[in-house]
């Protein structure tokens, strides 16, 4: 195992710098024509993706202690800083954008003005909560939806509980985490996108299709999203629930991808033709499978490690390109079933999660949820 693991992490921080000179300090999302555009100018200075290149950067610099991709990832966070004061459509991705930049500095470097802003993106994060419905508000054009994705942007709250000791940031991580659960969750184990509820008296109405097909869909990613979503929250709380919660998703995504060798479809509802792939959901499920292996016996320990392997190897074999001669590593990323022009494309979360996941195998991660 280790010997390819550290085949692919050689190759990776190779082509990851190759990538760091193109951009010269712009933030990745979709290579088009086989390079990377700012996505900031294009998606928005608080586009959720906008922190995975930083979170790659930080995991790469706590492997190596190369200095720049330190000074890279650096440029990226003070990037966001207007998206902090410009907050009016702030969003509750805050999580995924500075837990990958700000957090991660302050954890890899003690960095004072790095954990001031993570504290301060965990305050506008906490001002979404809904005290009625018990839930935090996705978008501000929907004040009463909640999306499966919010289980890892709920971590930023965990952090700033246990860095402020102050119990109400996890009081609300975690009524938002139940809510997800009973909502969101299926018998099954599988996941919809989108929960909608009253926004005045927190009522529950309706699941709604989101980026899967339809509201009783399965999307891939949504599932995956709320193993590693459900284990972190175990991590953070060890409250019992979260993690029955993630392997019970864990098992319906498991039996799932072994119909496709180990590469989940977008949706595990969708019809049969097309059959479109989304291989990030595959890395992110990797993550949390490794997550979930370290709170388990060893028997199953093992089997989610092995899961995990075996997503790894099947997405490289398939989708890795290692030339320098286009940016992203892993293809075959799908942003949602019914947006065909990200069918199969790389996305810049994929590259995180798959060097996440490698350094996992390793013992080498640094924790930055």
């Amino acid at each position: 195992m280790t010997d390819w693991v550290d085949m692919y992490l050689d190759k990776a921080i190779q082509k990851i710098k190759v990538e760091n000179e193109h951009l010269k300090g712009g933030t990745p999302y979709i290579p088009y024509d086989g390079r990377y555009t700012d996505v900031m100018t294009e998606r928005g200075i608080d586009w959720w993706t906008n922190g995975f290149w930083s979170g790659i950067l930080w995991q790469l610099f706590n492997y190596t202690k190369e200095k720049n991709f330190k000074e890279s990832a650096i440029i990226q966070e003070k990037r966001l800083d207007r998206a902090l004061y410009e907050f009016k459509d702030i969003h509750h991705d805050v999580g995924f954008i500075w837990l990958l930049t700000s957090v991660a500095h302050y954890k890899l470097t003690k960095n004072t003005q790095a954990y001031r802003t993570g504290i301060h993106a965990a305050n506008l994060l906490a001002g979404r909560y809904n005290i009625d419905g018990h839930f935090l508000v996705a978008w501000n054009d929907h004040p009463g939806w909640v999306i499966i994705d919010s289980m890892m942007n709920i971590q930023l709250l965990y952090w700033a509980s246990a860095e402020t000791k102050d119990p109400r940031f996890e009081k609300i991580a975690s009524q938002h985490a139940n809510t997800v659960a009973k909502y969101l969750v299926r018998e099954d184990g599988s996941v919809g996108h989108i929960a909608s509820f009253n926004e005045n008296t927190g009522e529950f109405i309706e699941q709604l299709a989101g980026q899967g097909v339809q509201p009783n869909s399965a999307w891939s990613r949504g599932n995956a999203w709320g193993i590693y979503g459900f284990a972190l929250a175990y991590r953070h709380t060890k409250n019992p629930t979260y993690l029955k919660m993630a392997q019970l998703i864990a098992d319906y995504f498991i039996s799932e991808i072994r119909k496709t060798n180990f590469i989940p479809v977008v949706d595990f509802r969708a019809p049969i033709v097309p059959e479109l792939h989304d291989t990030s959901a595959g890395l992110i499920a990797a993550c949390g499978l490794l997550e979930i292996a370290k709170w388990c016996p060893e028997r199953k320990r093992q089997y989610f490690k092995k899961i995990s392997k075996d997503i790894l190897v099947a997405v490289e074999k398939k989708y890795a390109d290692w030339s320098f001669d286009e940016d992203g590593i892993i293809g075959g990323g799908t942003e949602a079933y019914h947006r065909p022009a990200t069918y199969e494309v790389p996305l810049i979360y994929s590259d995180y999660f798959f060097v996440e996941a490698l350094l996992q195998l390793k013992g080498k991660a640094a924790f930055l949820w």
